[in-house]
């Protein structure tokens, strides 16, 4: 059984001939909305995956409240926990997608910011020794930390992935038994310029954790305390990679809680990640498991 505690978004996606600087204003191409959120993202790549999953997230009462959550709901993720919360808007991401699959985002968290303390103590209740728990940073940090020192206490497996990286992600991957980040957010989190694979290697052994970073188009690395990890990824031509990092999270934890080794879990989730840069949007692109498997 997979726990997702995380953020519901609506993404509200233009496509543009390429990433405008600061103050610059370039031309678009199309404008389309699709249902998003880091938290949900995962969840759904979970159950497309083949995961029970289980949600805990916050909406709004708007209109953007039932197409955030419109794919969650059809694919199977259980809802019963998601609270919609009077007066307050669903969450939002702005995104710009250029000809090259390349993106920027920004996140508006409305009721996402409400999520706290009481959430992540209702979602450790129901959970036991050996089920996963997928974390992001898109929802208060409080609300994190609380699930994380819940979870040590439970012997539950927790993934943490350090996107957006805050002020507080560092001190606080060190509680999360697998974290993962993109280059950019491990070069934050390691604070050191180092080759990467030594970086990764020495992060793990200080912290007695495992860092598994995704490299993009070169797939991803994993170090444990002892042992070190590295899987390819498929060879594509991205159209949107908006969602690729999610779906690796959520196929990374569904393979962990059927029971694959770290390697083979990697595997399945860099081949899930390459498949969901082929098509636009974050949750419209997560691939279905035997997607992933004719692919393996």
């Amino acid at each position: 059984m997979i726990t997702v505690l995380g953020s519901a978004n609506l993404d509200l996606i233009g496509t543009v001939s390429r990433i405008p600087h600061p103050g610059e204003t370039v031309p678009g191409e199309s404008f389309s909305t699709a249902a998003g959120g880091k938290g949900a993202n995962q969840a759904l790549a979970a159950r497309r995956a083949g995961a029970a999953v289980k949600m805990f997230a916050a909406v709004g009462d708007d209109s953007f409240a039932a197409e955030a959550t419109a794919e969650l709901r059809g694919g199977g993720v259980d809802m019963s926990a998601v609270r919609t919360v009077p007066g307050v808007k669903t969450g939002v991401a702005m995104i710009f997608v250029d000809t090259k699959g390349e993106n920027v985002i920004a996140i508006l968290p409305g009721a996402n910011g409400t999520m706290g303390v009481a959430e992540a103590e209702a979602a450790l209740a129901g959970m036991q020794k050996g089920d996963v728990l997928l974390l992001q940073q898109e929802i208060p940090q409080a609300a994190t930390a609380r699930a994380l020192e819940l979870a040590t206490a439970k012997g539950v497996t927790t993934i943490l992935n350090t996107a957006p990286f805050l002020e507080t992600t560092a001190e606080l991957a060190t509680k999360a038994d697998i974290v993962i980040a993109n280059e950019t957010e491990f070069a934050l989190l390691a604070g050191d310029s180092k080759p990467l694979e030594l970086l990764m290697a020495e992060w793990a052994k200080a912290h007695g954790r495992t860092i598994i970073v995704t490299l993009g188009p070169d797939g991803a690395r994993a170090a444990t305390p002892t042992t070190e990890i590295s899987v390819p990824a498929m060879k594509v031509t991205p159209v949107d990679t908006v969602g690729a990092g999610d779906t690796f999270c959520g196929y990374l934890g569904a393979g962990l809680d059927a029971g694959m080794a770290l390697e083979a879990a990697m595997r399945r989730a860099a081949v899930a990640a390459s498949l969901a840069c082929l098509k636009p949007g974050a949750q419209p692109a997560i691939p279905m498991s035997d997607e992933v498997a004719a692919r393996l």
